[in-house]
C-alpha cells in the first residue's frame, strides 16, 4: 500500500491545529478562572479586614472593661471595710457622733452596693466581648482558609498554563471549589468550620 506524502502532511497539519486549539481553549479557561478568583479573593480580603478590625475593637472592648471591672472591685472592696471599721468604732460616742457614724455607715453600704452592680454589668459587658470576638474569629477562620485554598488553586493553574495538561485543570478546581465555598460561608456566616483543619493551621 502506497502512503501519500501529502495525506501525512495534512494529517500533521490537522493534528497539530487540534493540538493548538485545545492549548488555547485551555489557556483561555485558566485565564478566566484565575480572573474570577482573584476577583473573589479581593471581594473576600475587604470582608476579611473589616472583621479583622472588629475583632481588634471587641478585644480591646473586652481588656477596658475587664479593666473597668476590677476599678470596680477595689471601689467595693474598700468601702465596705471603710464601714466595717465605723461599725466596729468603740462605743460611748455622744448622740450626734453615732447619727454621723451610721450615716456613714450607710453611704458606704450604699456604695458598696452600687459598685457590686456595675461590676456585675461590667463582667456581663466583657464576657459579651469575647463571645463577639470568638464569633468574628470564626468568621476569620473561614476567610484564612478560603484564602490558602484559593492560593493553591491559583499555583495549579499556573503549573497547567505551563505544562498544558486538562486533567491538571480539573485537579485545580478540587481547590478552587473549596475555596469558593469557604468564602461564600465566611461572607454569608454559614456554619461550615473544618475545626480539625484550622487547628492544624493555626
Amino acid at each position: 500500500m502506497d502512503i501519500d506524502p501529502k495525506d501525512i502532511v495534512e494529517n500533521a497539519k490537522e493534528a497539530s491545529d487540534l493540538s493548538a486549539a485545545r492549548a488555547v481553549r485551555l489557556n483561555a479557561a485558566v485565564a478566566i478562572t484565575v480572573a474570577l478568583l482573584a476577583t473573589f479573593m479581593g471581594i473576600c480580603k475587604v470582608k476579611d479586614d473589616n472583621i479583622v478590625q472588629a475583632m481588634q475593637q471587641a478585644q480591646a472592648d473586652k481588656i477596658d472593661h475587664w479593666a473597668f471591672y476590677q476599678a470596680r472591685n477595689i471601689r467595693q472592696d474598700v468601702a465596705e471595710a471603710t464601714a466595717t471599721q465605723l461599725e466596729l468604732a468603740p462605743l460611748g460616742l455622744s448622740s450626734e457622733a453615732i447619727a454621723s457614724r451610721d450615716a456613714a455607715i450607710s453611704r458606704y453600704r450604699m456604695i458598696a452596693d452600687e459598685q457590686a452592680k456595675k461590676k456585675d454589668l461590667l463582667k456581663a459587658l466583657a464576657e459579651q466581648d469575647q463571645k463577639t470576638y470568638d464569633a468574628l474569629n470564626y468568621r476569620d477562620d473561614q476567610f484564612d482558609l478560603s484564602d490558602a485554598l484559593i492560593a493553591i488553586a491559583i499555583a495549579m493553574l499556573a503549573v497547567t498554563a505551563l505544562t498544558r495538561l486538562w486533567p491538571l485543570f480539573w485537579a485545580s478546581l478540587v481547590p478552587t471549589a473549596l475555596g469558593v465555598l469557604m468564602g461564600i460561608a465566611g461572607l454569608a456566616s454559614l456554619p461550615i468550620h473544618p475545626n480539625a483543619l484550622i487547628k492544624l493551621l493555626s
